[in-house]
């Protein structure tokens, strides 16, 4: 890896940190933006190739907008049918499953792919993650943000599982997939709040599928293609599951018990 390559990832992810920054602070802001990226798709749209990657972009960028109709919804007190839908459990409940079936889905491709054991911390993921609408809601004091109650472990699990699952799916944009990844993770800990982990990375997300569609620049910048190596696919997957099993037992053990919503910060 050359010092140009790190350059690069480095003001990727100080990029990325601002972007998120600029949308947790202007909630209005981020609505807008996402409304004019659906609006003005001819300009992006050429990057896009095949139905299936239609479906995952659109599957990032339609949530992104909902979510900004709920911002605004809720921090701006907006009145009406067409605004209550946005202020409803039922939109929280969207939010959740959209989270649900992005990691249901490479979850399966990890089947597909051989990797079992990533798999299966892709199934813990799915498992434990903090149910709705109890532990989601979209602030209406603080810049109309949404507030997923998922722990720390939780946030660090997905980030590995992730990065995983690129390290094995696409090797040659696992640098910038990594990179996002960490601005999500770390996005949090800086402002010392996990239930931001979701916030931080639908943003991410959201940002870097746009650029990728906008133009491709991660093969020639961050083609991490030579990292790829079957024997560290394979201990990363076990390392995921074997962390994940009991994480997935302590977070049952956390509902039964009744005492979730301290452990999950409901109550913080």
């Amino acid at each position: 890896m050359n010092s140009i390559f790190l350059l690069t990832m480095l003001g990727y992810a100080i990029f990325l940190f601002v972007s998120v920054e600029a949308f947790r602070k202007w909630h209005r802001f981020s609505l807008v933006f996402f409304v004019m990226l659906l609006v003005t798709f001819p300009i992006w749209a050429n990057g896009i190739e095949g139905w299936f990657r239609w479906a995952k972009y659109l599957s990032v960028f339609i949530p992104v907008v909902v979510l900004g109709l709920s911002r605004v919804a809720v921090k701006d007190n907006k009145q009406g049918k067409f605004w209550s839908i946005f202020k409803s459990n039922g939109c929280l409940k969207f939010f959740y499953c959209i989270i649900f079936l992005n990691i249901l889905e490479a979850t399966l491709k990890d089947i597909a792919l051989g990797n079992y054991f990533n798999a299966g911390a892709g199934a813990i993921l799915c498992a434990t993650l903090p149910f709705a609408p109890r532990y989601w809601h979209v602030s209406n004091k603080e810049k109309g943000l949404l507030f997923a109650y998922t722990t720390w472990f939780w946030a660090f699990l997905y980030t590995t599982w992730n990065a995983c699952f690129v390290y094995a799916e696409s090797p040659l944009y696992f640098a910038g997939s990594l990179t996002i990844l960490s601005v999500a993770f770390f996005y949090p800990i800086l402002k010392g709040r996990s239930e931001l982990y979701i916030h931080a990375r639908v943003y991410t997300l959201a940002i870097h599928l746009l650029l990728r569609a906008s133009y491709d620049f991660f093969p020639r910048l961050m083609d991490a293609t030579s990292w790829n190596h079957p024997d560290v696919l394979k201990w990363w997957g076990f390392f995921n599951a074997l962390i994940g099993i009991p994480y997935l037992v302590w977070h049952f053990i956390q509902i039964k018990n009744g005492t979730s919503d301290v452990k999950f910060g409901l109550t913080r």
